[in-house]
């Protein structure tokens, strides 16, 4: 462990040719101060945390001092955006301190977020307010907690000086990890310019960074694109099994390292309805609870798009291997989907009809209007006593009858499983949570801070959220759905 707010950097993504981004430091702030630090990651990725809360430490995680080994870039990438192509997108706000290598020999990115203007900031100011800092830092953790892929949280960090979007707010700095910071836009970067080397290049750094197997396969491009797409499939698979909805499927928020990424007007929903859309700027639907699927098919044709110069030299033969493989995203879906809603549903064994059984159960959600999260945490109840079904069934207070004609098919298949009520609601507890970042317990922290800096209610929905499956009789009223009064159905980008 590092004795010093010095990080060990291991720098790999700047050798690669200096049109893969753009060398600058961070813009120095005010008068930081340290809102939150992530102790355990910090630990894990083998800094002292001490050290990191020192003034020192605080004035790197600001922007403020550039440390030995750092070497800050801005990346390039392009992308869609609400299916729009923009061939110049890249870190507009965003500075990658350089990588570091942890406890399990694992890389990651260190970056800062809401750090200044970069080449890529398009006349925005390159800043971050509090609020968006705070709503990444509780949600991507919330989906760490959840086992789910996710960049994560190091350090929240105010900066002392107000930013301007409707109005006035404090701004921040958040530190995030990631695997990295590549994504699907930046192979979309160098295609758009016909640069073939550099698709190359990239390509061969994202295979000895995160799918080492590929290069020793026959055609490693082409598994490549067959990992990234088992990848991204499972990804989509978790969210809708835990009722995420990520608001912004661009291309350039599409990681090739699979894991979630760019938490904006990201948002979980309450009552179970497949078309639930939160975010303000998606006003058409495209980026629905139920279509996030499809988007991400949609995003992985377009890497496939890429990487056609590399699959082969006859462009008729590179589109063909890329028809070929990329048919694979729905059958990895579907394969988990239905094995995590045969865990949610309490089922050890596979039947035929198990499927439609769990599709009934969402559309008997939808009909009832009941609440997502909790339908599934109290069936578990219902598994381990049949008379716990009441409670699952006050939850569709829109149409109970749908829960009645339901449980009966569902009691029919419990007959058929191995494993007694006890071990059942055992199992199906560790895969339902008792608590999400509710939007309305999400806004009300994000309230507090930015208007009087008050940081408890943060600091308590973390500590809820940390072990999300785990019920603790003093956070009950966390799991509750949010009263009509605070039902909250638009989040915010926040750039």
């Amino acid at each position: 462990m590092t004795r010093s707010a010095d990080l060990p950097f291991d720098n790999s993504y700047v050798k690669l040719p200096e049109r893969f981004y753009a060398r600058l430091a961070p813009t120095p702030v005010a008068a930081p101060k340290l809102v939150k630090l992530n102790r355990a990651l910090a630990f894990q990725l083998g800094l002292d945390p001490e050290v990191l809360a020192s003034p020192e430490g605080i004035e790197m995680l600001a922007g403020n001092r550039v440390a030995p080994g750092s070497e800050p870039i801005a990346l390039a990438y392009a992308g869609h955006q609400f299916g729009n192509f923009v061939p110049q997108l890249g870190d507009g706000r965003a500075i990658l301190l350089g990588e570091v290598v942890d406890r399990n020999s694992q890389r990651r990115d260190i970056q800062l977020k809401g750090s200044g203007r970069t080449p890529f900031s398009r006349g925005g100011d390159g800043r971050a307010a509090v609020g968006p800092v705070l709503r990444e830092y509780i949600v991507s953790e919330a989906m760490a907690a959840l086992g789910i892929p996710t960049t994560r949280s190091l350090a929240a960090v105010t900066t002392g000086e107000p930013i301007w979007r409707d109005g006035e707010l404090p701004g921040a700095v958040l530190t995030r990890v990631a695997s990295s910071h590549i994504r699907v836009g930046t192979f979309q970067f160098f295609a758009a310019r016909g640069d073939s080397e550099a698709l190359r290049l990239l390509a061969d750094h994202v295979i000895a960074r995160h799918y080492p197997q590929a290069r020793e396969a026959a055609q490693p491009y082409r598994a490549l694109f067959e990992a990234v797409i088992a990848r991204q499939a499972s990804l989509v698979a978790k969210w809708l099994l835990v009722g995420f909805i990520h608001g912004v499927m661009n291309t350039d928020n599409c990681s090739i390292a699979g894991e979630t990424i760019d938490y904006g007007p990201c948002a979980f929903m309450d009552a179970y309805n497949p078309e639930t859309v939160f975010s303000s700027i998606d006003q058409q639907g495209r980026y629905a609870y139920a279509h996030q699927p499809s988007i991400a098919h949609w995003n992985l044709a377009r890497f496939g798009e890429t990487l056609l110069p590399l699959l082969a030299d006859d462009s008729d033969a590179a589109l063909a291997i890329a028809n070929e493989v990329l048919p694979s995203f729905r059958s990895h879906y579907v394969g988990a989907l239905i094995g995590g809603l045969r865990a949610k549903l309490g089922l050890a064994t596979e039947q035929e009809g198990d499927s439609e059984l769990a599709q009934a159960f969402l559309n008997a959600m939808t009909d009832g209007q009941a609440d997502f999260t909790l339908a599934f945490r109290r069936l578990g109840n219902a598994a381990a006593d049949p008379a716990a079904d009441a409670e699952v069934r006050r939850l569709f207070e829109g149409k109970p009858e749908a829960f009645d004609d339901w449980v009966v098919r569902w009691r029919q298949r419990l007959a058929a499983e191995p494993m007694d009520g006890a071990a059942r609601k055992a199992a199906m507890d560790a895969v339902n949570p008792a608590y999400i970042p509710r939007n309305h317990r999400v806004e009300a922290a994000l309230t507090a801070a930015a208007e009087r800096e008050d940081y408890a209610p943060f600091e308590e929905l973390l500590t809820v959220l940390a072990k999300p499956f785990e019920t603790r009789p003093e956070f009950t009223a966390y799991e509750e759905p949010p009263p009509p009064d605070q039902r909250v159905y638009r989040t915010f980008c926040g750039t």
